[in-house]
């Protein structure tokens, strides 16, 4: 039995073109490109782009949830010709369930496709994973722009339809390109497993940053709208050429080429090969895998859905902040301010790592879905108000989101550290495959969580 062996430093056994079709032998083919020695990060160009590309695979979900004063204008009660700025006595059904069937929508494609990625990445190349999927969001969100000054009022549940399927399509391709992004970036160092699952929370603050500006600027709901969605699709579009940039350089060449591996009448204990097996990985992963799914289940349960209808006790007095900003402001704003900081330090003190002690912290995040159904959230028919003050919700939010940054960027890192090094890029989809599932069950029960207020 013949192979080829090539005894470079840092290097596999390249590919025999010559030997490959003789049965006895053991062909293995290296793509990674022979850089000797190891390519640097110039400038850190790959973490910068690494961070736009976290805050873009959750941009359609952030500048959805985040445009409430948008959507309340679009759903509010046509006959009482009032804006949402104005307020109504009382939010519309439409206003009011809106953000929860919103996330139920994004939630299951979201995981179906999750799956389906985790499935398909070695079958389908990965730039087109990824180029395709951007340019699909790019069109989505175009179309929701051109949405944004068409008068609506006479058929707002088909436009209540209409953007709950492009919500749907959003998250058919959002979860392929996240996915594919978060499979590649494990492969990486972990400080390039943080730029992505920072870049992920900071798209929340830039998100919720664009709309409070957008409605600083004072105009309607509609102009304030468009103003944001163009900054949007503005920055889709700059991920797209990041990306392209990205693939040419050395550096993510050198880490983010797979080693492919043909392995035929093995006679000996000796192995060369890299096996990917599904099942050894969640052996290695699974109690990681729990955790990332029930932070999710908690975590989506209650925000947006709920987070969103809880208003300020002084609203209906005339003051701006109280009417129009202190709910982009707190229960975006915030929430994503803490989520971020959450990964961050999380990327920098790395503890707990037993994995016993994160699933204890992880399930008790429980006591937050009951914290914040008592705060204000309005309308409500059956639970009294029992944190009716704003420092109350401000402190219970915060630490919701600290948590739940803390924790993603905990299980994200320790994952990629129990599995060898070929089995990465599956065991960060893995992960996020129940984050997925998790999000998706916590959407569920989301919706009838505001049904119970």
């Amino acid at each position: 039995m013949a192979y080829s062996v090539n005894t470079t430093p840092l290097l596999q056994q390249q590919f025999d073109s010559e030997n490959e079709d003789d049965g006895n032998d053991i062909v293995v083919r290296d793509i990674r490109p022979l850089f000797k020695p190891e390519p640097v990060d110039k400038f850190y160009a790959t973490y910068f782009i690494f961070y736009i590309l976290g805050i873009v695979t959750l941009l359609p979900w952030n500048f959805f949830i985040t445009a409430d004063d948008y959507w309340m204008y679009k759903f509010r009660n046509v006959s009482s010709n009032l804006s949402i700025r104005e307020d109504a006595p009382t939010r519309s059904t439409l206003q009011a369930e809106f953000t929860s069937y919103l996330t139920l929508t994004s939630s299951y494609p979201n995981l179906v496709f999750l799956i389906l990625n985790t499935v398909i990445s070695h079958r389908i190349p990965l730039n087109l994973r990824i180029l395709g999927s951007l340019i699909f969001i790019l069109l989505l969100m175009l179309l929701t722009l051109v949405l944004v000054n068409i008068d609506t009022d006479n058929w707002q549940h088909g436009f209540f339809i209409l953007t709950l399927v492009t919500s749907l399509f959003l998250n058919i391709f959002s979860p392929i390109f996240g996915g594919s992004i978060v499979g590649v970036v494990g492969k990486f160092s972990p400080i390039y497993i943080t730029a992505l699952i920072g870049g992920q929370a900071l798209g929340g603050v830039f998100a919720a940053l664009t709309q409070i500006a957008a409605l600083a600027i004072g105009a309607s709901s509609t102009h304030t709208a468009l103003v944001y969605f163009i900054i949007g699709n503005c920055t889709i579009a700059l991920a797209i050429i990041l990306y392209i940039l990205l693939t040419r350089s050395v550096f993510f060449k050198y880490y983010s080429f797979d080693q492919a591996v043909i392995v035929s009448d093995l006679q000996t204990n000796s192995t060369l090969q890299d096996v990917v097996s599904y099942k050894v990985i969640f052996k290695k992963i699974w109690c990681y895998c729990f955790c990332a799914f029930f932070i999710y289940f908690i975590s989506i349960s209650a925000f947006p859905g709920v987070c969103v209808l809880i208003e300020s006790e002084g609203k209906g007095h005339g003051d701006k902040w109280n009417d129009v900003y202190f709910v982009p402001t707190i229960t975006y704003l915030l929430f994503s301010i803490g989520d971020y900081s959450g990964r961050i330090i999380a990327g920098r003190i790395l503890k707990p790592k037993n994995i016993i002690l994160i699933t204890i912290l992880t399930v008790s995040r429980l006591i937050f879905i009951p914290l914040i159904l008592l705060c204000n959230a309005q309308p409500r028919y059956h639970l009294a108000v029992v944190f009716d003050r704003d420092y109350q919700y401000i402190l219970i939010q915060f630490i919701f989101a600290f948590t739940n940054g803390y924790m993603t960027n905990i299980i994200q890192i320790l994952t990629s550290k129990v599995v060898d090094r070929h089995e990465r890029e599956i065991a960060s989809c893995m992960t996020v495959v129940f984050i997925g599932i998790g999000a998706a069950i916590g959407s569920t029960l989301s919706l009838f969580l505001v049904r119970l207020l």
